[in-house]
C-alpha cells in the first residue's frame, strides 16, 4: 500500500469511527437522560478547536519553511556555481562537472521519498560530492593569484553545503505523534458527545452526522498532508522544479 493510500485509509477510518460514535452517543442519550452536560461538552469541544488550530498552524508554518528552503538552496547553488568563474580556467571544468552531479544527487534525495533508505543513500552521495567540491575549490583557490576567489567562492560553497543540513532537519521535524493521537481521540470523544446531544430529537439527521464527521476528517487529513508534504495528497514536490531549472542552467 502506498503512503497516499495509507493516509486516505487512516482518514476514512477516522470518519467511519466518528459516524459510529455519533450514533452510539445518540443511542446512549435516548436511554439515559442526563442534564447539565453543557459545561463538559463546551470544554471538550473547546479543547478540540484548540488542538486543531495549534496543529494546523504549526504544520502550515513548517510547510512554508520547507518551500522557502528549496528556493534558498537553489539560490545558494546558483551563486556558488557562478563564482567558479573566479577560479583559474584549468580548474573549472572538473568542478562544474561535480556541481552537475551534485544537483542531480540533491534532486534524487527527495525523489526517493518515501523510501527512507534510498533517500539516505543519496544523502551519503551528496556528502561525498560536497567533500569533492570543497577540496577541489580550496586547492584551486590556493593556486589562484586572486584573493577574491577565496573571499567570494568559499563562503558561497559553505552556504550551499550548510543548507543541505537545514533542509534535512526541516524534513525530519514534525509534531510529536502523541499530538496527532490526542487530536484523533478528542475528535472521537466529541463525536460521542455530539451524538449524545442529538438524542433530544425524535429522528436522527444523517446529513448533520455525515457533515460533522466529514469536516473533522478533512481537517485532520489536511493537517497530516501539511506535516508530511512528500507523502500525502498536498505535495511540495512541484517546488523541486526550481532545482531542476538550476540543473538545466548548469549545462
Amino acid at each position: 500500500m502506498t503512503s497516499v493510500a495509507t493516509a486516505l485509509a487512516l482518514v476514512a477510518g477516522l470518519f467511519l469511527a466518528m459516524v459510529a460514535l455519533v450514533e452510539l452517543g445518540r443511542r446512549i442519550g435516548l436511554k439515559r437522560k442526563v442534564e447539565g452536560l453543557a459545561t463538559v461538552e463546551a470544554a471538550v469541544f473547546g479543547l478540540m478547536a484548540l488542538l486543531i488550530a495549534f496543529t494546523f498552524g504549526s504544520a502550515a508554518v513548517r510547510f512554508e519553511t520547507r518551500r522557502n528552503l528549496i528556493v534558498e538552496e537553489a539560490n545558494d547553488i546558483g551563486t556558488a556555481y557562478l563564482r567558479l568563474d573566479l577560479l583559474p580556467a584549468v580548474a573549472q571544468p572538473k568542478l562544474r562537472d561535480a556541481f552537475r552531479r551534485y544537483v542531480d544527487a540533491r534532486l534524487e534525495v527527495y525523489r526517493k521519498f518515501p523510501d527512507i533508505n534510498a533517500a539516505k543513500a543519496e544523502l551519503s552521495r551528496t556528502a561525498d560530492l560536497q567533500k569533492e567540491i570543497w577540496e577541489g575549490a580550496v586547492a584551486a583557490c590556493r593556486e589562484s593569484d586572486s584573493q577574491a576567489s577565496t573571499l567570494l567562492l568559499l563562503p558561497a560553497l559553505n552556504a550551499m553545503i550548510d543548507i543541505t543540513t537545514t533542509r534535512t532537519v526541516a524534513m525530519q521535524t514534525h509534531q510529536p505523534a502523541v499530538i496527532f493521537l490526542m487530536l484523533a481521540l478528542v475528535m472521537l470523544a466529541c463525536s460521542l458527545l455530539a451524538g449524545f446531544g442529538m438524542a433530544g430529537g425524535a429522528a436522527r439527521s444523517w446529513l448533520h452526522v455525515v457533515c460533522f464527521a466529514a469536516v473533522l476528517a478533512i481537517a485532520y487529513s489536511v493537517i497530516l498532508d501539511l506535516e508530511y508534504p512528500r507523502v500525502g495528497v498536498i505535495r511540495i514536490d512541484w517546488m523541486d522544479q526550481i532545482l531542476r531549472d538550476v540543473r538545466s542552467s548548469l549545462g
